[in-house]
């Protein structure tokens, strides 16, 4: 299992990352940053994950409503635990196909995650060098680990953890205001205000190199959380428009009728 990661997984996306940092080294003429390299990496996993996103917008009303039945289970059989597992049990064998999405789903963050710890624990530091393929042009070690010659990506920095946190806020307040579901007022203080404040805890000693992949994927995030509304209003009042345009023409037909 181990070796199929590495071989499927990690070692595709350490060659992207060092084809990346080759190609700064190429552009600037000697001056690559290893952090510009993530960023570009960060997009191009973002890209390969974009149909999994789509799935899961597309199962997001089956998904709500599979846990708001839940609840409802939870509260009906709270004095009967062996009837509430059968009834769980039942309803999640009829939703089968928003489980294995949500499985799915993880498993992939799983493995990024994993990818992630690997490529900044040995993967920048030359240990893993001899994953890269042997087509790949050559770059020079050590990898300049400094992004825009401030920041080092294998030590903590606080301001990318609070731009982080910050990001988190702002992608989980867009996606409540913007979702055309009302959310739980639960869901409001998770998303809002505990899981930000949690993330920046979690991640205060992770290297500035995960975080600056995170943060990247949170502006993709938040981008595509507008893009999605923008297009929805849009949807919206290209129907509007129609019904209006419908209403006209057989309010015309109406009038022609009556002259006649």
């Amino acid at each position: 299992m181990a070796h199929l990661f590495v071989v499927l997984i990690y070692q595709p996306l350490l060659n992207v990352l060092v084809f990346f940092y080759w190609m700064l080294d190429f552009v600037t003429r000697g001056n690559p940053d290893m952090g510009i390299a993530v960023i570009l990496l960060t997009i191009v996993i973002r890209i390969l994950l974009l149909p999994i996103s789509l799935m899961e917008d597309r199962g997001e009303k089956e998904r709500r409503e599979l846990v708001k039945r839940n609840e409802e289970l939870n509260q009906i059989y709270s004095n009967d635990p062996i009837r509430l597992r059968s009834e769980t049990k039942r309803l999640f064998r009829r939703n089968r196909g928003v489980v294995v999405g949500e499985l799915f789903s993880l498993f992939v963050q799983v493995m990024i995650a994993i990818m992630l710890w690997r490529m900044f624990a040995t993967g920048l530091s030359g240990e893993d060098i001899h994953l890269i393929y042997p087509f790949m042009p050559k770059v020079d070690l050590p990898f300049n680990l400094v992004f825009l010659n401030k920041y080092d990506l294998t030590h903590t920095n606080i301001l990318l953890n609070f731009l982080q946190s910050l990001l988190i806020f702002l992608v989980e307040t867009a996606s409540i205001l913007t979702s055309p579901y009302p959310p739980a007022k639960g869901e409001v203080v998770r998303l809002q205000l505990i899981l930000p404040v949690l993330s920046f805890i979690v991640f205060m000693s992770f290297p500035a190199g995960k975080k600056l992949f995170v943060i990247t994927t949170l502006i993709i995030s938040l981008m595509l959380v507008l893009f999605k509304y923008v297009r929805r209003r849009w949807e919206q009042y290209q129907l509007e428009q129609e019904e209006k345009q419908r209403l006209a023409e057989m309010g015309e037909e109406t009038v022609i009728v009556q002259t006649k």
